[in-house]
């Protein structure tokens, strides 16, 4: 029974996007635990203001060399070697595997050695109690991308294969290390009881994988050549797409530390509502764009280019019709929501106004972002990974000039600012600032999915009359 569910294969793209939204949904609303638990336990306090500033340093290392790098190179190139041989293609993996986790412990490494520095340059705002609490903090997340790393690598192995199931199942794990760390760890070591349960998440994403991609036929082994050819290919392959992660991510630690700057809280605020306006996201775009890569990958590898295009027109569609009319209950609802989710401890009712502001501005692009996935994957597919990364560059530029005038107009009364106060019924004060942040992402993220699916629209049509 036990290897029956390790191994259960999704026959279609559907069945395994719905088995992903699931997955997504269960762990979404553990994610909502998390941050009830994070908001009830510390408020919108210093503490958790490092906490979610800590995180954004180890998560830019994961970001740029895993999830947006090596999984999105891998998986094309597994295909292309699996279908030559298979025993080259375990043994291509393994070459990866170890090649990636020597690099990986290298830079968390150097990075470790870094941290008290990179606070200082990246969160102007901390003061000397911010700072003691972010460097140990730091450096203990940094064990983290490490798991991470082999973690997906084994994502790519199991979605080749479609074991969506228990693929669906690591996020899920994730979220309980962490909630584990708030309940039982928290009480004993403070805000660094959340950095082990992350660690904890981590190594259960990896853990759970291990025996079905056994099962698919992989099988460890130390093999190591950095001049190994598919070593190349996707470094090759990953260059354009680390520089637009990193600018991604630069992004978030960008707007970290604009809010770092206002009062105390407002990255906290920004965070929670931010991570609720994810939840959507996950569950439709990321699932639907994950469970579609292999199969837009092998037919535009076969030259199926009709199946392709019907393929992802067909879950473009369904993205919408189902995104579209979540984003709407969420801008109705939102006060209710963060009230519901988040009103408690030390959560005051002027953080649930804020917060609920913050998301009702962030529901006006969900619909762009449950795309943009979609999209990226489709140029993936076909090995093109200069397009999406020059379109994210200038999205990030947008982002931050866009943010940095937002809050300087919200700073001091005017039609602009008077306009968001009165439309969330909110007092004039200083952490109203804040509504610079998610307005500037809303409009950068709408900006990024036009240019894709227009790039996008032009470069299939290209391939379409050859």
């Amino acid at each position: 029974m036990l290897n029956k569910i390790f191994n259960f294969q999704t026959k279609t793209v559907t069945f395994a996007a719905l088995l992903l939204s699931i997955s997504a949904l269960i762990s979404g609303i553990l994610g909502l635990v998390r941050d009830r638990l994070l908001a009830g336990r510390f408020g919108a306090s210093l503490e958790l203001d490092v906490y979610f500033a800590a995180f954004r340093v180890p998560d830019f290392v994961y970001n740029i060399l895993i999830l947006g790098g090596l999984i999105v190179t891998f998986l094309p190139l597994f295909s292309e070697y699996f279908s030559r041989n298979k025993e080259e293609a375990w043994q291509m993996a393994n070459y990866v595997l170890n090649a990636f986790l020597i690099f990986l412990i290298s830079i968390s490494f150097i990075l470790f050695i870094l941290t008290p520095w990179l606070i200082k340059w990246l969160f102007p705002g901390f003061g000397p109690e911010h700072y003691k609490l972010a460097v140990p903090l730091i450096r203990l997340l940094f064990l983290s991308p490490i798991f991470f790393g082999i973690s997906n690598l084994l994502s790519g192995i199991l979605q080749y294969f479609n074991r969506f199931f228990i693929y669906g199942l690591t996020p899920i794990l994730y979220n309980l290390g962490i909630i584990f760390g708030i309940l039982f760890l928290v009480p004993y070591f403070g805000i660094f009881g959340v950095g082990m349960g992350v660690v904890l998440g981590a190594f259960l994403h990896m853990a759970i994988q291990i025996p079905t991609a056994k099962n698919c036929g992989f099988s460890y082994k130390f093999l190591l050549d950095f001049k190994y050819p598919a070593i190349k290919r996707i470094f090759n392959l990953m260059i354009p797409r680390v520089f637009g992660v990193a600018a991604q991510q630069i992004n978030l630690i960008v707007i970290t530390a604009i809010a770092s700057t206002i009062t105390a809280g407002s990255i906290a605020v920004f965070s929670i509502s931010n991570n609720f306006q994810s939840l959507p996201i996950g569950i439709i775009g990321v699932s639907f764009a994950v469970a579609v890569f292999p199969t837009l990958s092998r037919t535009w590898a076969q030259n199926q280019k009709k199946e392709f295009l019907g393929n992802f027109s067909s879950i473009f569609r369904k993205i919408l019709f189902f995104i579209i009319p979540i984003s709407i209950l969420i801008f109705l609802l939102r006060t209710q929501i963060i009230e519901i989710i988040y009103r408690t401890g030390k959560f005051s009712l002027e953080d649930v106004q804020l917060t609920s502001a913050c998301l009702g501005i962030f529901a006006f692009s969900i619909f762009a972002q449950s795309l943009i996935p979609l999209l990226s994957r489709a140029f993936f597919s076909f090995q093109d990974t200069k397009t999406p990364t020059l379109i994210t560059i200038s999205t990030v530029l947008l982002n931050i000039i866009l943010s940095l005038s937002f809050i300087w107009l919200l700073k001091f009364p005017n039609t602009f600012s008077n306009f968001f106060i009165e439309i969330f019924s909110l007092l004039r004060k200083e952490n109203t600032v804040v509504l610079g942040l998610p307005l500037a992402f809303s409009i950068s993220a709408i900006f990024q999915f036009i240019l894709l699916y227009f790039a996008l629209k032009r470069k299939t049509a290209l391939f379409m009359t050859r």
